[in-house]
């Protein structure tokens, strides 16, 4: 028995990582998400199948998202560069203040109840499906980005939002780049690189903010799991990383494919279905 489970039970939830694995780094390459928006719904599943606590289960599920997002962007993130699709300009303005944010939704985590993270996660998640689902050409905020301050606190609302839903960016920066009339396509590919810079710090920080977790409930079956370190379950982390490594090149493939409307359409109706789940959850 590990976690409550018997040996039929483990080899069950080990093939559904895999094939979530499969199914994340695809859309990671579709959407420039980082896969995030997809682990985080089946992860907490998961970890609710294998006994783990409520007071801990959402931020471990975002921990152990972010950690599989490093490998998963970085592939996504090369396949769109080498078509020459990612804004470097966007990036240069963005890197710094997308870090710190990250560092601060970490440190959020460390003390935040777990009820907020799926409000998070549910508020920005409707917010983008309305907004894709039900785009017009003339919902914009401007034809070019702003310069300055504003743009600053873009990329850290970018950074800090994603750290606390467990996801690479993609959502937010895919949404603020359409907004100023920037193409569905370049938008994904800039997302895949953001994600990069967020998963990896993000990833480090809850590994941080899990450690005051395992002192107060030593035996939250989670914090017991061989081989977990903080919030981040390096079991989880394993068993999704490989299929979803050889995914993501593939959807980018996919998404050079679609039209600029059937992206939209697919990214909205994702978004709604996996903001459904949470809300039920906090019903």
């Amino acid at each position: 028995m590990v976690a409550g489970l018997n040996a039929s039970e483990l080899l069950e939830l080990a093939l559904l990582l895999v094939a979530v694995g499969a199914l994340s780094g695809f859309l990671a390459g579709v959407f420039g998400i980082g896969g995030g928006a997809i682990l985080v719904p089946v992860f907490y599943e998961c970890f609710r199948l294998a006994g783990v606590p409520i007071e801990v289960r959402m931020p471990l599920c975002i921990g152990t998202s972010l950690a599989i997002i490093i490998p998963t962007s970085i592939s996504s993130f090369r396949a769109h560069y080498i078509r020459g699709a990612v804004d470097m300009e966007i990036l240069k303005d963005w890197w710094l203040p997308v870090v710190i944010g990250v560092i601060s939704g970490s440190v959020t985590a460390r003390y935040a109840p777990e009820r907020l993270f799926k409000i998070v996660f549910v508020t920005v998640a409707y917010s983008a499906a309305a907004r894709l689902l039900l785009a017009r050409a003339t919902w914009k905020f401007g034809d070019v980005f702003p310069r300055g301050p504003l743009m600053k606190l873009y990329g850290f609302l970018v950074g800090l939002l994603s750290t606390l839903m467990g996801i690479g960016g993609g959502l937010f920066s895919n949404l603020l780049m359409t907004f100023y009339g920037r193409p569905i396509h370049q938008a994904v590919a800039t997302s895949s690189a953001l994600a990069v810079l967020i998963s990896i710090p993000g990833a480090f920080g809850y590994v941080y903010a899990g450690w005051p977790a395992a002192a107060r409930y030593p035996d939250v079956a989670a914090l017991q799991l061989p081989f977990a370190i903080g919030y981040v379950s390096l079991i989880g982390a394993v068993l999704v990383m490989p299929t979803s490594l050889l995914t993501a090149p593939l959807g980018v493939k996919a998404a050079h494919a679609m039209s600029k409307r059937t992206l939209e359409m697919a990214f909205g109706c994702y978004l709604f279905i996996v903001g459904s789940r949470f809300v039920i959850s906090l019903l």
